[in-house]
């Protein structure tokens, strides 16, 4: 590293009168790296020596040092100081994206996120599955080294408290929404309206089975909306509902329509039809949440109700290429299939 190079390279920049302090000194490392002055995994100067080298303002020299880290070329670690991260100065952009899991709804979600941001956003995936000590982990260790911040949340009072410690202007709130202090950004789903919907519509076709079953884990990453619906629509339509923790294999039986929210036990509930030779949408129905590809085609088809994982990606995108605030709720359709 010739820290003398970097200094001239900023200070020669000073003559620019469209540039700002901090875009002086922003300009200034870019330019070094492209002159191969540095080079990824060097230190660079301390906000006090570039104080003293520049005679900018301590606040100045760290908007600068910010601006890099969001776009990815520049990462501060604890106590060390200022390293350079990349010698791509073509990138723009540091996103971090923390959800669920990597099941096939988020994957559509992720790949059409992924590939409307273009080549110069660096993506970093972080997945919780709706363990708070893990959602907190990723979030304290990694604040302060993103430009933005794209979170599917866990729906928690301790949540909120460490959502709320990032900067409101960087988050955009995915898949689902938590009411958090102060002005930010979402774009998430509806659940306990249109979870009823969606049994409504299918109401004449449940009555024709002697038993709706709904597996739901309590505690769980589940939506506690969508049982508040289950338990409103067997009410309201006098049907007979069964709430059950989890689908026990081997427990298929007909005459019943089964309801789940996880593939897992969507596939179980599946092989074993299978093997008992009973046919989905005859002798028994299934109905199933979050749509994709492979539920379109597996046994003629499943019955889902669901919002549109791609376009959500879409959105999210353009809320990181934009930055305009977004506060969007996502449609829920019911697409009925051969299974129901």
């Amino acid at each position: 590293m010739n820290k003398e190079k970097l200094f001239n390279e900023i200070k020669d920049l000073s003559i620019i009168n469209a540039f700002s302090k901090h875009e002086q000194l922003v300009q200034g490392i870019i330019n070094s790296l492209n002159h191969k002055y540095i080079a990824k995994g060097d230190i660079l100067p301390s906000v006090n020596e570039l104080m003293r080298e520049t005679g900018y303002a301590k606040e100045t020299i760290g908007k600068a040092y910010k601006e890099l880290i969001s776009r990815g070329i520049v990462e501060s670690k604890n106590r060390r100081g200022y390293f350079v991260a990349t010698d791509d100065t073509e990138q723009h952009l540091k996103v971090c994206l923390l959800i669920y899991a990597f099941d096939t709804f988020q994957e559509t979600f992720y790949q059409n996120f992924r590939d409307h941001l273009g080549e110069n956003i660096q993506v970093d995936v972080y997945f919780h599955h709706n363990n708070f000590s893990v959602f907190e982990s990723i979030i304290n260790s990694n604040k302060g080294q993103y430009g933005l911040y794209v979170i599917a949340p866990i729906e928690s009072n301790e949540a909120k408290e460490v959502l709320e410690q990032l900067p409101k202007e960087k988050l955009l709130i995915v898949d689902r929404y938590v009411a958090l202090k102060g002005e930010y950004s979402y774009i998430v789903q509806e659940f306990e309206n249109a979870s009823y919907n969606a049994f409504l519509e299918l109401a004449p076709r449940i009555k024709e089975f002697a038993e709706f079953v709904f597996f739901f884990k309590p505690s769980s990453a589940e939506p506690n909306e969508v049982l508040t619906s289950f338990k409103r629509f067997i009410k309201e339509f006098n049907i007979n509902g069964v709430i059950k923790n989890h689908y026990e294999p081997g427990s298929i039986e007909p005459d019943k329509v089964y309801f789940t929210i996880h593939n897992l036990e969507l596939w179980e509930m599946l092989k074993d039809t299978k093997v008992k030779g009973l046919k989905v949408g005859k002798d028994l129905g299934i109905l199933s949440h979050n749509d994709d590809n492979v539920k379109e085609i597996i046994f003629d088809g499943i019955t889902t109700f669901s919002i549109d994982f791609a376009e959500m990606g879409r959105l999210a995108a353009e809320f990181v290429l934009s930055l305009n605030p977004v506060k969007h709720v996502m449609e829920n359709k019911l697409i009925r299939r051969n299974s129901l």
